[in-house]
């Protein structure tokens, strides 16, 4: 089915489609390829917003070292696609975990964290019952208050019995500087999140002078990119959802120059009156947050609400010639949040079909 829509125009589509803007995507993951190449930071970009092994092939091809993933069905799906190099930055627990995440390092070399032994422990043992070693950050609270341990001498007490398990090899430590990427005022977005990466660089110190590894030392969100990627107290720079220029990167954290390359093709299917239109794409084919949306090519159509399967515009004098069955272009405000509603990407080169992307990751929550 994906194949048959190859060549095909928008016009010729059934709607919705999730629609990707080649031209636009490409110039995104230039930019950030090279904001991060010229910070001289290796690149481990973020996939839990796009969940898609060709996405994530560009991305190594363009410069980027492996991939972030956020759950180890992710990893597994990366890794039967062929990448071995899989940061899981997100703290694991449980045993089912623990045998999967041994048994992912049989076939590829993730990366794991954790903020306590409780959780190290056991994914240790479950490596050594298979024979493997995992790689191992210590995940530190550098503000954000979520997961994490706090620095200084939790992290280094933490490192150095994480350094003493076998099955586990600890490499470096990790944080997020998420609670600060929609500053308003740029130098004070600037001082804040460089303080926060220097907890790290801090942590970074007292390993090293206490003589434990780390060659890692991971940050840098997308909405944070152009300020983690000049840090002299990271290595290596997460951000992986600059690619699709999310409005909410461009608008809320200020990140230029990327601009949208994602959008929901949509009909018009009710025009109940002269200042409403109704279209065939609700909730379940967009999530409007954390970023409002927008109606490309018709600047005075306002999204006014979503229900499952509709939304209703309110349009002013220069949309209010929209007809039944007319097509429209939602932008996406934040990709993470609608990729997985969806199977595939549509990816068009102007407005003709030029290949289709399957989200092979949908759906990965364990």
């Amino acid at each position: 089915m994906a194949a048959s829509l190859y060549g095909l125009t928008k016009a010729e589509l059934d709607t919705p489609v999730l629609c990707v803007d080649l031209d636009q995507f490409e110039r995104n993951l230039q930019f950030v390829a090279a904001t991060v190449k010229a910070g001289g930071k290796a690149w481990r970009p973020h996939s839990k917003g796009h969940k898609t092994p060709v996405v994530a092939w560009k991305q190594i091809r363009a410069g980027a070292i492996g991939l972030t993933c956020a759950k180890v069905s992710e990893a597994e799906v990366f890794a039967n696609a062929g990448i071995r190099d899989l940061l899981i930055a997100n703290v694991i627990a449980g045993a089912l975990k623990a045998e999967r995440l041994a048994s992912l390092c049989c076939s590829a070399d993730p990366i794991i964290c954790c903020d306590h032994f409780a959780q190290a422990e056991p994914i240790a043992a479950a490596c050594r019952r298979r024979g493997v070693r995992c790689r191992m950050l210590v995940d530190i609270n550098i503000g954000m208050n979520r997961t994490g341990c706090r620095p200084g001498t939790d992290a280094v007490e933490l490192g150095a019995a994480i350094s003493k398990l076998q099955g586990i090899e600890l490499v470096g430590i990790m944080g997020y500087e998420g609670h600060l990427l929609r500053l308003e005022d740029p130098a004070d977005k600037e001082k804040q999140i460089r303080s926060a990466l220097d907890v790290l660089g801090h942590c970074r110190d007292l390993y090293q002078r206490h003589g434990l590894r780390c060659d890692i030392v991971s940050a840098g969100g997308t909405g944070s990119v152009t300020i983690a990627a000049q840090s002299p107290s990271i290595t290596e720079v997460q951000a992986g959802g600059a690619v699709f220029g999310d409005p909410f990167y461009h608008e809320e954290c200020h990140i230029d120059p990327i601009g949208p390359a994602l959008t929901i093709l949509a009909t018009v299917i009710s025009r109940p009156s002269l200042e409403r239109a109704v279209l065939d794409a609700g909730k379940k084919t967009v999530n409007p947050d954390p970023k409002r949306l927008t109606v490309k090519g018709y600047p005075d159509a306002e999204v006014g609400w979503l229900s499952a399967e509709h939304t209703v515009l309110t349009l002013g004098p220069q949309s209010q010639d929209l007809k039944i069955g007319d097509q429209v272009e939602l932008v996406v405000g934040y990709h993470d949040l609608t990729t997985v509603l969806h199977d595939q990407f549509v990816a068009f080169r102007s407005d003709r079909v030029e290949t289709v992307w399957p989200i092979l990751a949908r759906g990965k929550l364990q």
